[in-house]
């Protein structure tokens, strides 16, 4: 055991479940560096936060610029960083998001939607669908459904939380146009049996459902829901805490849909790496939504918002690599399932790239050995994964997206070769 481990759980509650023992003390681009020089690549960003990379100059310098300004002001005063990190987010965002409110982390981001939602039409249900994960405090954890750990030991969560399908082809041994039937099929019954329309303020979804398995909303599901939004005057909310800010090779998962929310929750890749969240919604919305109805002490901080500003002036650029990138990952572990058992699914939008591994294909038995295999397969070599999935058996390969193709191919060369041996130790 190192001495920052000892020194580490003296310390630290472990509620934290930290996915490598790796001693960073440095990072620069896809590179963390650890106290004897040796350096892994980071295919985890974060858990898809350092979108363009660790310490990317862009936003280093305006945080310092802003940091040798001021580095707080808290509902005091009022400064130029996070209007203009706002006004940037709305040139981004679908025509409907129009005003923000700014937090620190995703959780509070959701907290903040389904707050303005439950406001906005003066009702107090919220549906969100299962595999999600919005989050673990209170509130959002009563929105989690990625897995039952997150509730343990906090029950009674809160109320008016109803749990649909949400769309999971592959588990369930569906087509997509069957799971999505299926799903709806199934919604349309807790309308009816639940819970009225008339009580529901929200309907809480992911575009791409991160910790649940990466699973991307197939273009219809969202349309439909859009549909009985509209018919039945609920308002809709996208989480894009972790599908934001270029991550699934657009700016936001929204963009690959025509169906459009109502309401967006934003973080993770906001800023980088520094402690940001939003949520936006129409000026309507917003401006109904009076003085001290919400808040915050730290959120919008002063040095994060002009670091989320150089996010949004940085990536744009690198949005079309991110598509070349994406295609080449996919292709790539296309090719890899074709030769390999252990690979039972590859799914994800952009560059979250979700492979899952499982026993064999004809049973669809989750493998979570198998990842944890191939996972410290990976960190002998320098790369840094992680997983994602109820069972802990999906492959999560987040590449930054300033990862260059000889990198993206070595990582995946790295990882195929665990799969390889885990497959030689099985059979």
């Amino acid at each position: 055991m190192s001495e920052l481990l000892k020194r580490h759980q003296d310390v630290l509650a472990p509620t934290i479940a930290f996915n490598t023992g790796v001693h960073a003390v440095k990072a620069e681009g896809i590179w963390v560096t650890g106290p004897d020089g040796r350096r892994w690549a980071d295919f985890a960003c974060g858990t898809a936060v350092t979108n363009l990379g660790h310490n990317h100059p862009a936003v280093i310098d305006a945080a310092h610029t802003q940091l040798g300004a001021f580095a707080h002001s808290g509902m005091i005063f009022r400064y130029e960083s996070v209007v203009g990190a706002a006004e940037r987010l709305r040139d981004l965002t679908p025509p409907a998001i129009e005003k923000f409110t700014f937090g620190n982390s995703g959780a509070e981001a959701v907290e903040a939607a389904v707050k303005l939602a439950k406001h906005a039409s003066g009702r107090q249900g919220v549906i969100t669908f299962r595999g999600g994960f919005h989050g673990r405090t209170m509130g959002s954890v009563s929105y989690t459904t990625s897995s039952a750990r997150h509730r343990d030991g906090y029950h009674p969560i809160l109320g008016s939380v109803f749990v649909a399908p949400f769309p999971h082809p592959y588990r369930w041994g569906m087509g997509t146009e069957e799971a999505v039937d299926y799903s709806l099929r199934e919604l349309r019954l807790v309308l009816k049996h639940v819970v009225s329309p008339k009580s529901i303020a929200a309907f809480l979804v992911e575009p791409v459902q991160g910790e649940g398995g990466y699973y991307p909303a197939p273009p219809r599901f969202l349309a439909e829901l859009r549909a009985l939004a509209d018919e039945h005057a609920i308002l809709l909310i996208y989480d894009e805490v972790q599908t934001g800010f270029g991550r699934t090779a657009e700016w936001f998962a929204a963009d690959h849909h025509e169906a459009k929310p109502d309401i967006m929750a934003f973080g993770k890749g906001i800023a980088n790496g520094l402690p940001l969240s939003a949520c936006g919604a129409s000026r309507e919305m917003m401006d109904a939504w009076p003085a001290g109805a919400h808040g915050t002490t730290f959120g919008g901080n002063p040095v994060a918002a002009a670091a989320a500003t150089a996010v949004m002036d940085t990536t744009g650029d690198l949005l079309p690599h991110a598509r070349e990138l994406s295609k080449r990952a996919f292709a790539r572990f296309a090719d890899l399932k074709d030769r390999h058992e252990t690979i039972g699914d590859v799914r994800g939008l952009g560059l979250m790239v979700g492979v899952e591994l499982v026993e064999d294909r004809e049973s669809r038995t989750p493998d979570a050995k198998a990842f944890r295999h191939v996972q410290a397969h990976a960190l002998d070599n320098e790369l840094v994964v992680i997983e994602c999935g109820p069972d802990g058996n999906v492959i999560r390969f987040i590449p930054s997206l300033i990862t260059a193709a000889d990198e993206l191919d070595w990582a995946i060369d790295v990882v195929a070769e665990g799969i390889e041996g885990w497959e030689r130790a099985r059979y």
